[in-house]
């Protein structure tokens, strides 16, 4: 049987859990990156026989992980992966607020998560399997804060526009191999997760943008975490994927 390779960074809850039940599927081995373990993945992954891994590692200890990953990939050479896929899907929202209200630590944990952990580990995918025959794909999921400014969102957004940013460079330099990998910064469109409760719950005198996020909801305008999920598998299954470095999944 033929058999794929993922790698799924932020797969315990919302839309990474989301994408993680929907790829336990038969020929796929799924690595998962999370600060916990989902014991329920578990179990599905059980009954579906699909292999999977749950790493439980801190993104913010970026450096650490992209080792792991590297040496983990390198001991793989030989397993006959016909695809391998790298998805940068953890994400965090830091304190909300003005910039001038951030502290060292707000910058340090919403610029390593958002931005120096997805970098860290594409480098070390790209790495690692530069040599392997399999298709590579490396999808990051980015926003539209990516590119669109908004008040006292200020470290999200510049951690979203560095990976839309880095992508496009990525995006031409694999483009020079003769066996480069396909990269693609995809926004997922407003989704109803836990990142969504925040904004909602936010100060509204520290964030203009508060009732927006209020209304969205009360309209019945997000989209559930199971059909955005479907929604960005089917888009990393294009055969014209990497076409765009950066996208957005509901163009």
């Amino acid at each position: 049987m033929t058999q794929h390779l993922f790698i799924l960074t932020g797969a315990s809850r919302g839309m990474g859990l989301a994408m993680a039940r929907k790829l336990l599927k038969p020929g796929n081995t799924l690595l998962c990156i999370s600060r916990k373990a989902n014991e329920t993945l578990a179990a599905q992954a059980k009954i579906a026989g699909t292999p999977l891994l749950q790493w439980t590692l801190d993104l913010a200890r970026s450096a650490d992980a992209s080792a792991r990953l590297e040496q983990w990939l390198r001991e793989q050479a030989h397993a006959g992966f016909s695809s391998a896929v790298l998805i940068n899907n953890a994400g965090m929202i830091p304190r909300i607020g003005p910039l001038s209200d951030a502290d060292a630590d707000d910058l340090r944990l919403g610029l390593r998560v958002g931005l120096e952990a997805p970098m860290q580990l594409t480098a070390a995918f790209l790495r690692a399997t530069e040599s392997w025959p399999a298709r590579r794909k490396v999808l990051n999921i980015s926003s539209g804060l990516g590119r669109k400014a908004m008040a006292s969102q200020s470290i999200y957004c510049a951690a979203k526009a560095g990976m839309d940013h880095f992508t496009r460079c990525v995006a031409l330099e694999e483009a020079l191999k003769p066996n480069g990998a396909a990269v693609c910064s995809l926004a997922p469109g407003v989704i109803d997760t836990d990142m969504q409760i925040q904004l909602r719950s936010a100060d509204a005198s520290a964030f203009p943008d508060q009732q927006n996020f209020i209304s969205l909801k009360d309209k019945g305008q997000l989209t559930s975490p199971d059909e955005a999920a479907a929604r960005i598998l089917a888009y990393l299954a294009r055969p014209d994927f990497g076409n765009q470095p950066v996208a957005d999944v509901r163009d």
